[in-house]
């Protein structure tokens, strides 16, 4: 059964090239809203906070502060709408999922950036 569920992702799903990026890291999507008729690209900027599950089922979680409050958003990595992502800096960090990101404000708040 998982021979024939991976045979259909790879034969009838488009993939989109997106960089790689993990958790820490900071990035922009970029993604399409439809209102009415009119369509526009809007981005959503902020820290990855998780990347979790594989194939079509692969989400990401980033987290951004929006003022004083911190705003997430799930992206799933086949939605139709994303049109491109863009990895601004690599963080390093030591877990794959930083949940303890939402409780740190100021200084405390900082990502060591990653050297390439």
């Amino acid at each position: 059964m998982e021979e024939l569920v991976k045979f259909v992702q790879n034969e009838f799903v488009t993939k989109k090239d997106f960089p790689e990026f993990s958790a820490g890291d900071t990035i922009t999507v970029f993604y399409e809203i439809r209102e009415g008729e009119k369509t526009r690209t809007q981005f959503f900027r902020g820290v990855v906070i998780q990347v979790k599950g594989t194939g079509l089922l692969k989400t990401f979680t980033i987290r951004k502060m929006s003022g004083t409050v911190g705003v997430e958003r799930i992206f799933p990595v086949n939605m139709p709408a994303l049109q491109k992502i863009e990895v601004n800096k690599k963080g390093q960090v030591r877990r794959k999922r930083i949940y303890y990101f939402r409780e740190l404000t100021g200084k405390k708040a900082r990502i060591k950036e990653r050297r390439f």
